[in-house]
């Protein structure tokens, strides 16, 4: 085993995930015969450490391991050097078999040979820049800069990424000079909502828009159609209505705040209204602590409900207009067991054609408990898009509901409760996940069939994270087996954990509009979402001094002690500050200290002073027993080459530092981990320290209070803290780590 971890430390790979990579046989095995040929072509000679990541990425993303050898040589010969080189060919090779592949063709396609020079660069984002002047010259630095980082890259597809947003950096800031204090005020709140939908003409009013219902894709009109619509605008004077209907079940997660942002952000883009509706008719799996959970994150999102509302306000009319809808011929009672019913090549009932007088009788016992569980289920008659027939509408289920208690052991089924639900509501549009489309046939099928305002539905697709788990079933699994604390473990992506360990709302709001509203399904990485809260945390949590790992400094010629003053926000000193203690002894990070010195290390060591931040000294080494040091007034001696962060008296807290959960990007994939997503957690997704310091200025937070700690990170103030001991939780480094893989 220590000679595989060293074969695979020789192309760059860490020790731990040297040895993350050894627990995988298959992925272990192929890694080697890449190793292995890249010896063949360089001999004695080693690659650096970006060909090594690169040749790991290519053998973890990599199906067809015929071509292992070819990609390992465009790798090694420095012919693809590039993360979006790598990616552009597993796209090529995947589309294209050897026995056709075109050499050239696949060099064209990945950008093999293609040199962008610095002046190419600039001068493309001269032209972006010089397209975008005016709206630039009109919102300054509230431009959303992704737009022409966006167009550089499609301009510039195989340039350096950081070469480019450089450039845009530095021509945005020749065009628009240094930001102003009015640049500096605090960004509006972003709303969210999907312009496609939004956006009206200004000769086209939301009314005359809602009248034109009836013409979305599939909607079913009947003889009676434009009369209940007029009724429906006469009721609505022709508001827009949406409604967000999470199961009471778990706990939200980031997918949730799509839908979230989509169904109440559109609302109020139109000046209409939103619904929290709790869809609680599964007794056996809702709790209190999930209705009141909910509710919380959606307020937290910054989101207010018109109106919150349950499934069960409505079972008794639910009832009534089931009992309707056998009356019309269109459901029966039906005794096929529940494993008969499961997958879509159900046999067709013998009981389809049951008289309507038998099916309401028997109906009228199931209501009253003279069945058990399973023996009979009402169901509609019609056929689903994708096949399915004659879904179920009422179940039987002896376990009291959480709001009515025993007064029914019959419940609805979300095919029947859904529409008609948003029908008695009045909505005018039923926003849900792609996933949904296939019940869209049944929605209009319902309604129609009992002779109701039917809303329209409209189908998005879901928002999935990388490196994560979203589903109930798993995140239970997780916490059962101790994996992770709770719901609200900061590791997780449910909104609660992201809460807790400091995601601000806004960065998550931010977030989903970046991400928008499409059909297809949308799968982002985390450092995307991480990038959010960065750009928000840079502006409201304010700075503060913290030592994770310290290292008693002593001033042997500070006269006395004295009070320096920090500012909370050091781009923008008019936002207010704080004053810490500063005195002989102070601490200073282990790693800011070294006792030899090395190349390209500038803070302090015996023959190289240091700065320390705010305190207008220059700190430099003479002790030889402990870490002794004289300091000299920043304006009396020569500028060091850094800065370092420290603190004197300091409190003592605790300090947790997350990481990824799971070790691959999709740890529910049998391709990518066989033995299930269980054995694929990070050893090191959570690190505690004990004993790190921390100034004052800290000392009075609440939690999920946030701060900046100097050259550390971002931190919020962890529920776990008390009045004897501080708990923060880092929520994001201060920036990208490029090379986490």
């Amino acid at each position: 085993m220590a000679d595989a971890v060293s074969i695979f430390m020789s192309v760059g790979l860490s020790e731990q995930k040297a040895k993350e990579t050894l627990k995988n046989e298959a992925l272990s095995s192929t890694f080697k015969k890449a190793i292995e040929q890249v010896h063949r072509l360089l001999g004695s000679a080693s690659i650096d450490k970006t060909a090594g990541t690169l040749l790991y990425n290519m053998v973890t993303r990599l199906k067809d391991y015929n071509r292992l050898s070819f990609l390992t040589k465009y790798i090694v010969t420095r012919k693809i050097t590039s993360e979006l080189q790598l990616s552009a060919a597993l796209d090529f090779i995947k589309s294209h078999p050897q026995e056709n592949m075109d050499r050239l063709e696949f060099e064209a396609a990945c950008g093999v040979g293609v040199m962008v020079t610095p002046e190419q660069i600039e001068d493309v984002v001269e032209l972006i820049i010089r397209k975008h002047k005016d709206q630039l010259l009109a919102e300054r630095y509230r431009f959303n800069m992704g737009i022409l980082m966006g167009e550089a890259r499609t301009a510039l597809k195989w340039a350096d990424g950081k070469m480019v947003k450089n450039e845009v950096d530095m021509q945005v800031l020749h065009f628009l000079g240094p930001k102003t204090e009015a640049d500096l005020e605090k960004k509006p709140k972003v709303y969210f909502y999907c312009l496609e939908f939004s956006n009206l003409s200004t000769s086209e009013s939301v009314f005359e828009k809602l009248r034109e219902n009836y013409k979305t894709e599939g909607y079913v009109v009947t003889s009676n159609t434009m009369n209940l619509l007029k009724k429906h605008l006469e009721e609505t004077g022709g508001q827009v209505r949406s409604r967000f209907p999470p199961e009471p079940n778990g706990i939200l997660h980031i997918g949730h705040a799509k839908a979230i942002n989509f169904n109440f952000g559109f609302a109020k883009a139109n000046n209409g209204i939103c619904f929290l509706r709790y869809d609680d008719t599964n007794p056996e799996k809702e709790e209190e602590k999930y209705f009141t959970a909910i509710k919380e994150m959606v307020e937290w999102l910054g989101y207010k409900p018109f109106s919150v509302t349950h499934a069960s306000d409505h079972f008794q009319l639910l009832y009534d207009l089931a009992v309707d809808l056998i009356c019309r011929g269109h459901a029966y009672m039906c005794h096929q067991r529940g494993e008969e019913l499961k997958g879509h090549n159900i046999p067709p009932s013998p009981w389809r054609e049951r008289p309507v007088e038998e099916s309401l009788l028997l109906f009228d016992r199931m209501r009253k408990g003279m069945f058990a569980e399973g023996e009979v289920t009402l169901r509609m008659k019609m056929v689903m898009e994708d096949g399915k027939m004659d879904p179920v509408a009422y179940r039987i289920k002896y376990t009291p509901h959480h709001r009515t208690g025993d007064t029914w052991c019959i419940y609805p089924t979300y095919d029947y409760t859904h529409c008609l639900c948003d029908s008695i509501e009045n909505i005018t549009h039923s926003l849900c996940t792609k996933e949904f489309q296939s019940r869209r046939s049944s929605y209009f099928w319902l309604c129609n069939a009992l002779d109701l305002y039917c809303p329209v539905q409209w189908e998005y697709g879901r928002l999935n994270l990388t490196y994560t788990v979203v589903s109930k079933r798993k995140i239970i699994k997780l916490v059962e087996t101790g994996i992770v604390r709770d719901w609200d473990d900061p590791r997780l992506f449910t909104l609660t954990a992201l809460r807790r360990r400091g995601f601000p709302s806004q960065a998550i709001n931010n977030f989903c509009a970046r991400v928008g509203v499409t059909v297809a399904q949308t799968t982002m990485e985390p450092h995307l979402l991480e990038s959010c809260v960065r750009e928000v945390l840079n502006d409201t949590a304010p700075r503060a001094m913290a030592i994770l790992e310290p290292l008693k400094v002593t001033i042997t010629n500070l006269p006395t002690n004295k009070e320096v003053r920090v500012p909370d926000f050091p781009a923008n000193e008019a936002k207010g500050s704080h004053v810490v203690p500063f005195s002989k002894t102070i601490f200073i990070e282990q790693s800011d200290f070294r006792e030899v010195m090395e190349k390209g290390y500038k803070r302090l060591t015996p023959d190289q002073p240091v700065g320390l931040r705010h305190a207008g000294y220059v700190i430099s080494q003479n002790g030889m027993c402990e870490l002794e040091v004289t300091c000299a007034s920043s304006d009396s001696v020569e500028k060091p080459k850094a800065f370092i962060h420290w603190v004197s008296d300091p409190l003592r807290c605790e300090v947790r530092l997350y990481e990824r959960l799971f070790l691959h990007k999709n740890p529910e994939d049998p391709a990518e981990v066989p033995a299930g997503f269980l054995s694929d957690i990070n050893p090191n997704s959570l690190t505690g320290i004990e004993c790190a310091l921390v100034d004052h200025s800290v000392g009075k937070a609440k939690v999920f209070d946030k701060f900046q700690f100097e050259r550390v990170g971002y931190f919020s103030l962890d529920p776990d803290s008390t009045s004897e001991k501080l708990v923060f939780n880092r929520t994001v480094t201060l920036k990208e780590d490029p090379g986490k893989m």
